[in-house]
């Protein structure tokens, strides 16, 4: 029974029916022509200091900031949450006045970076307009 489950997964199963189906993270291989995209959360300070809101400095790690940037793109306010979790956690630092969810882009060809790399911002908070 175990081995046709394992079986089955395997030729229609997917990642929600992990261990019977593959774990498609690891099960399959990226476009090598295609962008790599590497999200970040930042904050900025008045004197224009880029701050790391990711990684942990604010109790959430980057899987969970991507996990929720839907989330994030139609409530902008909620960036403004992480701004109080970092004064909250760094209370002699500069204050905040914008957060911003950044995403660079690496193109590669052939799996090489050509050393072409994008910024965009895609969603963005100023601090010193919220209520």
């Amino acid at each position: 029974m175990v081995l046709a489950l394992l079986l089955g997964g395997t030729l229609w199963g997917n990642d929600s029916e992990f261990p019977f189906g593959p774990f498609r993270m690891y099960s399959t291989r990226a476009d090598p022509d295609r962008p790599v995209v590497s999200t970040r959360v930042v904050g900025l300070t008045a004197a224009g200091e880029e701050v790391r809101l990711s990684g942990g400095e604010v109790g959430l790690r980057r899987a969970e900031f991507e996990g929720q940037l839907p989330r994030l793109v139609d409530q902008p306010e909620l960036l403004g949450l992480l701004a109080d979790s970092y004064a909250g956690q760094h209370p002699d630092a500069d204050p905040l006045v914008e957060v911003r969810v950044v995403q660079r882009r690496y193109e590669l060809e052939d799996g090489r970076r050509t050393g072409e790399v994008t910024d965009s911002v895609l969603v963005g908070v100023d601090l010193e307009d919220a209520p």
